[in-house]
């Protein structure tokens, strides 16, 4: 859906690609120069509600897609991919972070270059991830719902996010508590952090020296 800057009732753009009905829209990306929109749909089998099933069967229904506002048409991108979930543009326009949240990776689409249209690992991941975000050095921020070997006992401190450079490597790591599972973090001038949260009913600021 779009929402015009000064707010009001949204607009539908989509409800169906291929025929297929959107039962599980994530991640969402706009081109700056194209003004193209790149958004995934998690499966084909479950909805929203239903995400843990996601990751629990190992459901390969999800795709990545392409919205066109100049002509109002919506194409597959990717069919058949693990729960995809937040995406980003890369600095370069050149291709997609996609976050694969069952298999704790992260995935690189290329769109322009001599790759374009294909797929490829860009990151393996200690935990699951959540949105993607870049961050200010063209890399990214990573909001991670929970570690790999997260146990209920012991230490109540986990990760909540990764920064990943623009080579897939993991560069800087933010911990908290056990009861803080960030959906997404977005960087903001002077470093700070803005992290929200589905379980949460606020948004944490976080000041970085």
């Amino acid at each position: 859906m779009r929402v015009a800057p000064g707010g009001g009732e949204a607009t539908v753009l989509v409800t169906e690609v291929d025929g297929v009905p959107l039962r599980f829209t994530n991640g969402v990306d706009i081109d700056q120069v194209t003004g193209e929109v790149y958004f995934t749909d998690s499966s084909r089998n479950y909805n929203r509600s239903q995400h843990e099933m996601v990751t629990r069967t190992g459901d390969s229904t999800g795709r990545l897609l392409r919205y066109d506002p100049r002509t109002g048409k919506a194409v597959v991108l990717q069919a058949d991919i693990t729960y995809p979930n937040g995406l980003a543009i890369s600095a370069d326009q050149t291709h997609l972070v996609i976050s694969s949240t069952g298999p704790c990776k992260l995935l690189r689409y290329w769109i322009k270059g001599s790759k374009a249209g294909t797929m490829e690992l860009f990151a393996d991941l200690p935990g699951y991830p959540d949105n993607v975000r870049p961050d200010k050095k063209g890399g990214y921020w990573v909001a991670l719902h929970r570690e790999k070997a997260e146990l209920p006992f012991g230490v109540d401190s986990h990760l909540l996010a990764l920064r990943i450079d623009a080579d897939g490597k993991i560069i800087e790591e933010m911990r908290g508590p056990k009861g803080v599972r960030p959906t997404e973090v977005v960087e903001r001038k002077g470093g700070r952090l803005f992290m929200g949260s589905v379980e949460l009913h606020y948004v944490s600021v976080v000041t970085r020296k």
